[in-house]
C-alpha cells in the first residue's frame, strides 16, 4: 500500500451450540455456522460503550502497510489526557464479533412414522419459528494555527491531543511532523476544526512496538465525558476508491443506540434456505448484504444484532464474561471487587450495575452516500433482534407409513420455496440454486435429469 491508511479501523473512518431454553423464546435451534467481521474484506470495527454522557471507545486498528507508516486522526469532542487512554486487547472485539454475528441455525424434522403420542412436543421443536470494539515535536504549530494540547506515551503508541484553527495549517503540521497522511487531508478535517473539536493523533514507536511482540496493532481505547455522541467516519474517506465496511458494537446499560442522521434497517432474517448452504454460509451472507445494501439505494445501516449481553439464543458464541465486558470499556459494572482488570479507575464508575446490551450496526458506506459523520442516541427499546437464517434437514429415514407419504408430498413444495427465498435474498438464478437441492423422487442426471428436462425444457 503506497499512501499509508490515515485510521484504525475505526479510524478508517475517523475511525456451544444451545438449544432452546423454553417454549416461550421465539428463536432456538442449533447454530452451526456464522458471518464475522472478517468474511469482509478490511472490515473496520468500533467498540462504544456509552451511558449519559460518558463514552469509551475502543477502536480496531486494520491498517495494511508497514507499521512505521501508520498514522491515526481521531477528532474528538473533548481534550483528553494520558489516563484516559488505554491499549486495548484484539481478543475483546473477537469475542463481541463472535457473539454478534448473524447466524445460521438448524432443525431436523422428526420421523413422520414414529407414535404420534407427544406430536405436539416434538412438532415444536422440529419447526422453525419466526424470528420477532507523545513523541517530542520537532516542529512549532504556532504560526500554523495548531495547539500541542498534550502529548504523551501509551506502551507503543506515541499520542499528540491537538486543536487548530484552519485545516491547511493542521495538514501542514502533521507532515512536517512525520505523520503519513494522504494528499487532500484538510478537507475533510476543516468541518471538524468549524465544530471546535480537538483531534487525537497517533503513531507507533516501532522499539516499543517490536518489544511487545505483536504482530498486529493493538486496538487503543479512550474515555472522554461529551454529550455528544457520535463516530467521525469521513475521515476514514480519504484514501478510498470505493465502498468501506465499518461494524460498530454499542454497548449500553440502557438499551439499543440508534442513528439519529441515517436510517437504521434490520437485515433481512429468520428466512428458511436451502440445508446445502450450510457449506457456502460466506458466500450467502455476503450476496445477502450486498443485495440489501443496493436496494436501500446504499445509504443506510444495517441491525445485525441487537441483545443483552448476559444470554443469546441461539448463541453463536459465549457470552462475554464481565471481565471481557470492562475490557471493552463497560465502565458500569461492578462485581463487588476493588480490582477491574486492565481498565483505568478513570474509566469506571462506582455504581454497581450489571445489565449490558449490546448493538451491532453494520455500516457500508461511500463518500457521496455517508456525507456525514455517524449520529447516535441511547434509548430504552430492549426488542431482541438477530440476524439468523434457517436451516430444515428433512427426515431421511424409512417413510413408508402413510404419514411419510404425505410428509414426502409436502417435502418438494417446501424446498422450492426455500430455493425462492434463497434466489429472492441473494439473487442468484434459481436454476443454480435447484441444481445443488436434493428434491426427493428426483432422477439424476444420469438418468435423463428429466426433473430439469420437466421444469425448464432443458435438452
Amino acid at each position: 500500500m503506497n499512501i499509508p491508511q490515515l485510521i484504525i479501523s475505526l479510524c478508517l473512518a475517523c475511525i456451544l451450540v444451545l438449544s432452546c431454553a423454553t417454549k416461550a423464546i421465539a428463536f432456538c435451534g442449533f447454530y452451526v455456522g456464522g458471518a464475522d467481521a472478517k468474511l469482509f474484506n478490511k472490515a473496520s470495527q468500533v467498540v462504544i460503550a456509552r451511558n449519559g454522557d460518558r463514552t469509551i471507545l475502543t477502536m480496531a486498528n486494520d491498517f495494511q502497510g508497514a507499521v512505521k507508516d501508520f498514522a491515526m486522526v481521531v477528532p474528538i469532542p473533548v481534550a483528553i489526557k494520558r489516563e484516559q487512554v488505554h491499549v486495548g486487547k484484539r481478543s475483546t472485539i473477537e469475542k463481541l464479533d463472535a457473539f454478534s454475528q448473524p447466524r445460521l441455525v438448524e432443525y431436523f424434522d422428526p420421523d413422520p412414522c414414529a407414535p404420534m403420542m407427544d406430536a405436539e412436543k416434538r412438532s415444536d421443536s422440529a419447526l422453525p419459528r419466526p424470528s420477532a470494539a507523545a513523541p517530542a515535536m520537532r516542529k512549532s504549530g504556532a504560526n500554523l494555527g495548531v495547539t500541542v494540547e498534550d502529548s504523551f506515551k501509551v506502551k507503543e503508541y506515541d499520542i499528540v491531543i491537538l486543536s487548530a484553527k484552519e485545516s491547511n495549517g493542521l495538514e501542514t503540521w502533521l507532515r512536517q511532523n512525520e505523520y503519513n497522511i494522504p494528499k487532500g487531508a484538510s478537507e475533510l478535517l476543516s468541518p471538524y476544526i468549524k465544530q471546535k473539536l480537538k483531534f487525537f493523533v497517533a503513531k507507533i514507536d516501532l522499539k516499543e512496538f517490536n518489544k511487545s511482540g505483536d504482530k498486529l496493532l493493538r486496538p487503543l481505547q479512550i474515555a472522554y465525558r461529551s454529550p455528544k455522541f457520535m463516530l467521525p467516519i469521513r475521515l476514514g474517506m480519504i484514501n478510498s476508491r470505493g465502498e468501506q465496511d465499518l461494524i460498530v458494537y454499542i454497548l449500553s446499560p440502557k438499551g439499543q443506540a440508534e442513528l439519529t442522521n441515517y436510517r437504521t434497517v434490520k437485515i433481512p432474517s429468520g428466512t428458511e434456505i436451502p440445508e446445502y448452504i450450510k457449506k457456502e454460509f460466506g458466500s450467502f451472507y455476503k450476496a445477502t448484504f450486498q443485495k440489501v445494501y443496493e436496494r436501500e439505494q446504499k445509504k443506510v445501516a444495517f441491525l445485525e444484532y441487537a441483545w443483552d449481553t448476559g444470554n443469546c439464543d441461539p448463541c453463536s458464541s459465549e457470552p462475554p464474561t464481565q471481565s471481557q465486558l470492562k475490557e471493552a470499556g463497560v465502565f458500569w459494572l461492578d462485581d463487588g471487587n476493588s480490582s477491574s482488570g486492565n481498565i483505568p479507575p478513570s474509566f469506571r464508575r462506582s455504581a454497581p450495575q450489571s445489565n449490558t446490551f449490546i448493538t451491532r450496526l453494520h455500516v457500508r458506506y461511500t463518500r457521496n452516500k455517508f456525507p456525514e459523520d455517524l449520529m447516535f442516541q441511547e434509548t430504552g427499546n430492549q426488542e431482541n433482534f438477530q440476524g439468523r437464517y434457517v436451516m430444515n434437514h428433512p427426515f431421511k429415514g424409512n417413510l413408508s407409513c402413510e404419514a411419510g407419504k404425505k410428509y414426502q408430498q409436502a417435502l418438494r413444495p417446501r424446498l422450492e420455496k426455500e430455493a425462492s427465498n434463497l434466489a429472492n435474498l441473494t439473487g442468484w438464478g434459481i436454476r443454480d440454486i435447484y441444481r445443488k437441492i436434493d428434491f426427493p423422487n428426483t432422477p439424476k442426471k444420469a438418468d435423463g435429469n428429466q426433473f430439469w428436462q420437466n421444469v425448464w425444457g432443458d435438452k
